[in-house]
């Protein structure tokens, strides 16, 4: 399975809460739900519509999941709401119980054994394991080179500062741009692919 990241994010590399206030006010973050005016149908809608097309299951971290699980089944009808509700998940946790994986086809990973289960996910065959926001987790996966593809987009709003993806251990990780498209509103959907050293 391929591991594909799809984000929102600011301008300068934020993306703590573009769903709504309240939704991760660590570090004092004021500004959530700062994507909702960049968002439209087509192009923004599209890019999750097409990643989630080729996606076999999700992966979460844990702060995500309890965000999502908290959201998506109470809209069941919707044709993406069936589709997330009904899609296998993963979450990454040391504090989940079973009985608090309430959300349809949710499987826990347990933090300590995290990194290993997800090389196993990866090497099997199928579709994509799309992971949406979970910051932690995403730049444990980056650190560890597991990540196949990022789907970003970049709004233009700066937000001052917030949770990142990215890793901030010093190294050097080369990619390339697969694809991009600017919507209306100036959101840029880019398609990122590490380039393989060597």
């Amino acid at each position: 399975m391929r591991i594909v990241i799809t984000e929102f994010m600011s301008l300068d590399g934020v993306v703590q809460a573009p769903g709504g206030q309240g939704e991760d006010n660590d570090g004092g973050f004021a500004h959530g739900g700062w994507s909702h005016p960049f968002f439209d149908a087509e192009v923004v809608g599209g890019a999750f519509a097409e990643a989630m097309a080729k996606a076999e299951a999700l992966l979460f971290g844990r702060r995500t999941w309890q965000t999502m699980a908290a959201a998506w089944p109470d809209r069941a009808g919707d044709p993406f709401a069936d589709q997330m509700n009904a899609i296998p998940k993963y979450v990454v946790s040391a504090s989940l119980g079973e009985d608090e994986l309430t959300w349809n086809n949710t499987t826990r990973i347990a933090g300590d054994e995290a990194v290993a289960r997800i090389r196993e996910l990866r090497a099997a065959d199928g579709g994509d394991l799309v992971v949406m926001g979970s910051p932690t987790l995403v730049r444990t996966l980056l650190g560890e080179g597991l990540v196949d593809e990022l789907r970003l987009m970049i709004m233009p709003v700066l937000l001052g500062g917030g949770k990142s993806i990215f890793p901030a251990d010093g190294g050097l990780r080369t990619l390339e741009l697969a694809s991009t498209t600017i919507s209306p509103a100036g959101v840029h959907v880019c398609t990122y692919r590490p380039v393989s050293r060597g």
